[in-house]
């Protein structure tokens, strides 16, 4: 095993021994100086006053092929690809600044020194395999990041107390980090869940349900604890490119709104993202996820306004159809999942969705087409990248003039992701 520690973070230890990480007094940042733990209540009181987010990973690889250099320059272009993603429509103004600016607490390598034979390209031993794999389904046992043996490997100490090693459980407590990110190999072996979180359950205004908490990632395993505040774990494959980390981050934000556990949340995304195309256009799918693949397609557009669809055996139309963004699979016009080659004409609200900047105060329909996003096809190369840059620049972010049903406006979405 060969660890590398490169630690970022500072602390302060005043008379009496308490603990407060070092951050800054700026209240429109977050962390800071009064509230820098997740879920803090702090968070969606101050919600609207928060202008910037410098939230602290963890980075650890466990690829035996992986070189340490290859991980940190991965995720620095993982972070800067999510800065981007948050410039609310920074593809129209250069000026937008970024919201979500992920700071590396530690970069941290526990892939096998001297791998055996046949391990070369294989995750080392320090990876957290469940002990009941059987080959189907995720692979990793997230209980075990928790652990003292895993203290042992970040290293962080306990500076209450000397020669004493913090757990993962104190170091969020305790507002050190705030996100654990990880990259390994996705083989035979199998993978880990693309994201996970266990999150802090929220009322209609937005007020912290005690005792209430639950699943909010791309899917859920019970190995994950729940450490008295939310917290995410991000896998990265590490053959994959920025664009791949893009669906992971971006498949988290669909997670946060099918668990519900924000009902303001659920409700805005659900629209943003047509989630409720059954009950809007009378379709037998709430998405186009849901639509059959025959013949190499799902839904084939006749018009800007129209497409098709197979059902029950026959393929069937929907007209007077008008896109608002989309989900993480699917650009408007897609034919199916990961498409993002069919550049057709497709009337969307996405650049002007809540702006109520429209005929009769009713979001301004344009033709839209696929090549929009194209240029971020450096930025994000693979995967659906180039997409998911543009379709997070989309979403409500900071200083957008969005309204809600109540025409008040729209809460920064960002935000909520460390609710």
């Amino acid at each position: 095993m060969f660890v590398l520690i490169c630690l970022t973070a500072a602390f302060s230890t005043p008379a009496g021994g308490s603990h407060k990480p070092d951050y800054t007094s700026d209240l429109s940042v977050w962390p800071n100086s009064t509230s820098y733990k997740n879920s803090d209540p702090w968070i969606a009181e101050h919600h609207d006053s928060i202008r910037r987010l410098e939230p602290r990973v963890l980075v650890l690889n466990f690829a035996n092929c992986f070189t340490t250099d290859q991980m940190e320059a991965k995720t620095e272009r993982m972070i800067h690809a999510l800065a981007e993603s948050s410039r609310y429509h920074g593809f129209n103004d250069r000026k937008a600044p970024s919201v979500l600016n992920y700071e590396v607490f530690r970069y941290i390598d526990l892939k096998d020194e001297s791998p055996p034979p046949g391990r070369e390209k294989k995750n080392g031993r320090l990876f957290p395999k469940r002990a009941d794999y059987d080959g189907k389904g995720q692979n990793c046992d997230y209980g075990k990041f928790f652990t003292e043996e895993y203290a042992k490997y970040y290293n962080v100490k306990d500076p209450r107390k000397e020669k004493r090693l913090l757990s993962l459980e104190e170091m969020i407590e305790l507002g050190i980090i705030h996100e654990l990110w990880f990259w390994c190999v996705h083989d035979e072996e199998g993978a880990p869940l693309e994201t996970i979180e266990e999150k802090q359950y929220y009322s209609r205004t937005l007020k912290p349900i005690r005792g209430r908490h639950g699943p909010a990632g791309n899917g859920h395993s019970s190995t994950l604890p729940w450490v008295g505040r939310s917290f995410r774990v991000t896998f990265f494959n590490h053959n994959r490119g920025i664009g791949c980390g893009l669906e992971n981050f971006s498949h988290a934000m669909e997670g946060m709104a099918h668990y519900g556990f924000c009902p303001y949340y659920k409700k805005y995304f659900y629209e943003f993202a047509e989630f409720n195309l059954d009950e809007k256009y009378g379709l037998p799918f709430n998405s186009f996820y849901g639509a059959s693949r025959i013949d190499g397609w799902k839904v084939r557009h006749t018009s800007p306004t129209s497409f098709e669809y197979h059902h029950d055996g026959a393929i069937r139309s929907c007209d007077g159809y008008e896109a608002i963004a989309g989900n993480v699979h699917f650009p408007p016009g897609a034919k199916s999942d990961y498409d993002m080659k069919t550049n057709v004409p497709v009337m969307s609200t996405m650049e002007h969705y809540r702006l109520r900047d429209g005929p009769n105060k009713k979001d301004l329909a344009e033709e839209w087409k696929m090549e929009r996003f194209y240029r971020y096809n450096e930025l994000a190369p693979d995967g659906m990248g180039p997409w998911l840059v543009y379709w997070r620049q989309c979403m409500p972010g900071l200083d957008n003039k969005c309204l809600d049903d109540a025409r008040k406006p729209m809460k920064n979405w960002w935000i909520f992701l460390f609710y």
